[in-house]
């Protein structure tokens, strides 16, 4: 045997076994975190779908071993390190629970809940047991944000005088459009902010250090829809005027009825020295304007910041895209559960809470014709 076989060996012998996860959930985002995980090395042991005669479908779906018919079969049977919950908004609380209480590490889609009191529970649950609880504001990975937000932290941007930009989609632009998410009893209160523009806000308040303090906001249902069950149907847009804590001013239009717009998240940052610009439809490059010239930032790791190279895991002109963003987040994920000390800008329960803190500001001020209103916490 030569040295190299012996070393293999020993390498092999000494590599931690895989993590052994489960999806809750198999639509789209249910495939989209089990492809994530087996990126990752770890195993998709499980799956479970919403109703029991479809579990076997459900864990063909994901790729995973086994299909079980509830949550409580799966976390008493299954033996699993990592629980990813991709249900309807509704259910996110209840299963979250149950698996922190299992003792499990989550990785929970947002909304972490649907009300304040629930994410702020699930959040202390969480910290309680010691255990990783994740929530995929997945956008935090591209490596231009990344980009960004070094150049921020920097101060290139000199005095930040406003922030501004939009979340657009068009999948609920038609009146025949239908979705679990209209209706309040599956979606929760919110739509589309909740659903999108809490993506945004966490994307600003991640690059910039800085928060939303206080909110004017409106809210509008475009289409008239006759939604599932007793809930009410939910908003289709939202404008949201806003002033953070560093007294700068912000504008945000978030819609999932604009027409042509697939998943456009577009933000500015607006300063004396260096402007800022990203689109999430435009991944691979970051606008950087100044009064003597704009230029556009390209990702190549041979230039970029180390925080903004670490995620670029292609080559200079190999795109890089959304599943990318979001198999950097699970590997940061699993590199916390396995121990490692936690990862920068990793997105935990505690975001998932400032999140719901957000929407619950956006509907209170909806509410009261666009009042100003606090944000909490």
């Amino acid at each position: 045997m030569t040295v190299t076989h012996l070393t293999n060996e020993v390498e092999e012998l000494s590599a931690p076994p895989p993590l052994r996860t489960a999806v809750v959930g198999a639509g789209f985002m249910g495939r989209v975190h089990a492809e994530a995980a087996r990126r990752a090395g770890a195993r998709v042991v499980a799956a479970m779908a919403g109703r029991p005669e479809n579990a076997d479908a459900a864990a063909r779906t994901v790729g995973a071993e086994r299909g079980y018919a509830d949550l409580d079969g799966l976390l008493t049977h299954a033996s699993v390190d990592v629980v990813h919950i991709c249900t309807p908004n509704a259910l996110h609380a209840q299963a979250a629970h149950a698996a922190l209480a299992a003792g499990v590490h989550v990785v929970c889609e947002k909304p972490l809940a649907t009300e304040v009191r629930q994410a702020a529970a699930l959040n202390d649950l969480a910290a309680a047991a010691g255990r990783v609880a994740t929530v995929p504001f997945v956008y935090r990975f591209h490596p231009m944000v990344r980009e960004m937000r070094h150049r921020l932290a920097a101060a290139e941007a000199g005095i930040i005088s406003a922030v501004h930009g939009s979340y657009l989609q068009d999948w609920l632009s038609r009146r025949s459009d239908d979705d679990w998410r209209v209706n309040s009893a599956t979606g929760g209160p919110s739509r589309a902010f909740a659903d999108i523009g809490s993506h945004w806000c966490d994307l600003f308040e991640f690059v910039s250090g800085d928060r939303v303090a206080r909110l004017s906001a409106q809210t509008s249902v475009v289409h008239e829809r006759t939604a599932r069950g007793p809930g009410a149907a939910t908003e289709d847009a939202a404008s949201v005027q806003f002033r953070t804590a560093a007294g700068r001013l912000g504008t945000l239009v978030v819609s999932q009825v604009a027409a042509g717009r697939k998943n456009r998240l577009q933000m500015e940052i607006s300063g004396t020295d260096a402007s800022f610009a990203f689109d999430q439809e435009d991944p691979e490059r970051l606008w950087l304007g100044r009064r003597d010239g704009s230029r556009i930032l390209v990702r190549d790791p041979g230039s970029m910041s180390a925080a903004a190279a670490r995620y670029a895991r292609l080559p200079a002109g190999h795109a890089q895209g959304y599943q990318d963003c979001f198999d950097a987040f699970i590997a940061d994920t699993y590199r916390a559960v396995r121990g490692d000390a936690t990862p920068d800008g990793l997105p935990t329960f505690a975001d998932g809470l400032r999140a719901a803190r957000i929407t619950e500001a956006v509907l209170a001020s909806a509410t009261a014709d666009g009042a100003w209103t606090e944000v909490s916490g």
